[in-house]
């Protein structure tokens, strides 16, 4: 069941609700402060149309984080060809040689990582799957995808540093 949104109602909701849904937006967009607060205000902005016109609903921070998931799935699935290009790691590098090594040690860093990182990396950054595809194939959630994406991107960069010398 819903309530009537009035001006106070949304911010109070707001309020009581805005540290903790931008801790969760944030641990979702890996502490990049600029993309969290993106989505919260994108998140927000649609809970104030939505809101007034359909009322607050039973669960509001069930329902910005949900909206919020569904933005930053777009996000990264519009970026996702260029994310793991290895040109963005040295934007100096021209030569083939030196695009050769970087694809190397991609390979190498990928190689390193458990399976089924791997296979998730590689199926949403150069696949190009869809996050409900690469569930539906796993026997995951979504949710659950994301979060091992997340991990597996982690693990990626601490690879490529480790092995980089950085």
């Amino acid at each position: 069941m819903t309530q009537a949104a009035t001006e106070d109602s949304i911010r109070r909701i707001y309020r009581d609700t805005l540290d903790d849904f931008y801790g969760v937006v944030s641990r979702r967009c890996d502490g990049d402060r600029e993309l969290t607060e993106d989505v919260v205000q994108e998140t927000w902005l649609r809970a104030v149309r939505a809101w007034q016109l359909d009322g607050i609903p039973e669960k509001p921070m069930a329902w910005l984080t949900t909206v919020a998931s569904r933005i930053l799935a777009n996000h990264f699935r519009r970026r996702a060809p260029d994310r793991l290009d290895e040109s963005k790691h040295d934007v100096e590098a021209t030569d083939s040689t030196e695009r050769l090594e970087r694809r190397s040690l991609m390979e190498r860093a990928l190689a390193r990582l458990p399976a089924l990182q791997g296979k998730l990396l590689e199926a949403f950054h150069l696949e190009d799957h869809s996050m409900a595809d690469i569930a539906r194939e796993h026997g995951l959630s979504e949710r659950a995808v994301e979060g091992r994406l997340r991990r597996a991107r982690q693990n990626l960069r601490r690879e490529i540093d480790k092995e980089g010398g950085h």
